[in-house]
């Protein structure tokens, strides 16, 4: 699933630097790739965009916007962005696939010895990357949690934690996963570690996230959860809905069922 075994996706690659086997060679392996899959976040962008560089200005990294033809100005925004950072790249699909599948298809154009995901609406602080990042020196895949000891969310009504709890749960009790908040989207791997567990997963959407922490289980991996603080985003609107909490509960119930029947 590296850049080199890319197979044919409905999407575009804008602004990749290091598109040729010379160009690669030229810039080296990054040290971090940061994957932020956008749909309506041209608003977010500027800020997003200043915090990630701030805060791994120490670091080798690269950030990859996996863009599900944003009819918001998004895609223009980030080529924008490309003219003052030489580290962004584009990708720009066709249509809405799936929060999973934008992981998967940014994996495949980065080059990081880590993998980090987050989200683009600033509910993730950027200034918290290094503290994940730092996880993996003895762990394989570190969770941002606001379900931990010092961890927090600001921002959400009553309904929105009720469901987030339940998710978890489900996920706790289902696939028996001792992470307490398997939802996060705010995450490092070793990239070893994220090709193992995306090579093995079945899931595109947004139980991806909870897929990919049953298989690093089946699979032995080192997990760690580290406290974060979630902000509820104060721009764009919010695409959470509780049908997709239902949908949620039916792809955790399948997911148990085909690995499961894999086995």
């Amino acid at each position: 699933m590296d850049a080199e075994e890319m197979e044919d996706s409905k999407f575009s690659l804008v602004n990749d630097k290091s598109s040729s086997s010379t160009s690669r060679a030229k810039e080296g392996v990054k040290e971090i790739s940061v994957l932020v899959p956008t749909y309506m976040e041209r608003e977010n962008l500027d800020t997003l965009v200043e915090l990630v560089q701030e805060s791994l200005s120490q670091r080798n990294f690269e950030i990859i916007f996996i863009d599900d033809n944003s009819p918001d100005g998004t895609v223009e925004k980030i080529r924008d962005l490309s003219k003052k950072f030489d580290n962004l790249k584009l990708m720009v699909r066709d249509r809405k696939m799936g929060l999973g599948s934008a992981y998967k298809d940014g994996f495949k154009v980065s080059s990081g010895k880590i993998i980090v995901e987050m989200d683009a609406d600033l509910s993730h602080n950027p200034a918290e990357l290094p503290k994940i990042v730092r996880a993996l020196e003895h762990f394989d895949i570190a969770v941002g949690s606001r379900y931990v000891e010092d961890g927090k969310i600001l921002g959400w009504k009553w309904h929105r934690k009720l469901s987030s709890r339940g998710a978890n749960l489900i996920a706790r009790v289902v696939l028996g996963l001792k992470v307490k908040d398997s939802t996060s989207g705010f995450r490092a791997y070793e990239r070893s570690a994220f090709k193992q567990v995306v090579s093995a997963s079945k899931f595109n959407g947004f139980e991806f996230q909870v897929e990919v922490l049953y298989m690093a289980k089946k699979l032995g991996l080192k997990v760690t959860e580290v406290p974060i603080t979630f902000v509820d985003r104060k721009r764009g609107r919010s695409k959470f809905n509780f049908k997709e909490i239902i949908n949620f509960a039916k792809a955790v119930f399948k997911m148990r069922t085909i690995h499961l029947f894999r086995e």
